[in-house]
């Protein structure tokens, strides 16, 4: 289980009307939803989250070291423990480890076969305008591609929204 909700928008409803230049509110709602599946779309790609939230990662622990998917991590503020028959009780602080790393990586230990439900934050920027600006102009330009195809119009994303976008991609092994 990894909990992380719904992608919080990279740009503004405003910065979105302004680039598709619809100047009413009539499409506002169209708008919008593109705009959440362009910012949904972009964190997927990067693998990590880009503007901050909270985040719930359970793990079967191993006694060593492991890595959380989530990423880039900001904070750990809880780690509990999960009992056979599913309910959570915050763990004592000397029954676990947590470290962030300073690439973001969240890092967890607890004891063999122990099922935890780790708890924080996670994203590369606080708010929508701390987002990298090549990450906001792919974000634009798909939108953009979205609502010009949205009558059933093909065409392929342009090529400049990967393009902006892979300098910030995170790939993992394994």
């Amino acid at each position: 289980m990894s909990g992380l909700g719904m992608a919080v928008p990279a740009v503004s409803l405003s910065e979105a009307q302004a680039y598709v230049r619809v100047e009413t509110g009539e499409e506002e709602a169209v708008l919008a939803g593109l705009i959440r599946t362009a910012s949904a779309l972009c964190e997927a790609f990067l693998n990590q989250v880009v503007v901050t939230r909270s985040f719930e990662e359970e793990l079967v622990g191993d006694g060593g070291w492991q890595q959380l998917r989530t990423a880039p991590v900001r904070a750990i503020t809880a780690v509990e423990l999960v009992s056979p028959a599913g309910d959570a009780q915050p763990m004592a602080a000397h029954e676990f480890a947590v470290d962030i790393d300073r690439h973001g990586e969240g890092w967890v230990r607890v004891a063999p076969r122990q099922r935890v439900i780790v708890k924080g934050s996670a994203g590369m920027a606080a708010d929508s305008n701390g987002v990298p600006e090549p990450l906001r102009q792919g974000v634009i330009r798909l939108v953009a591609h979205l609502f010009a195809t949205r009558d059933g119009a093909t065409g392929e994303p342009p090529a400049a929204v990967t393009a902006l976008w892979r300098p910030y991609r995170r790939l993992r092994l394994g």
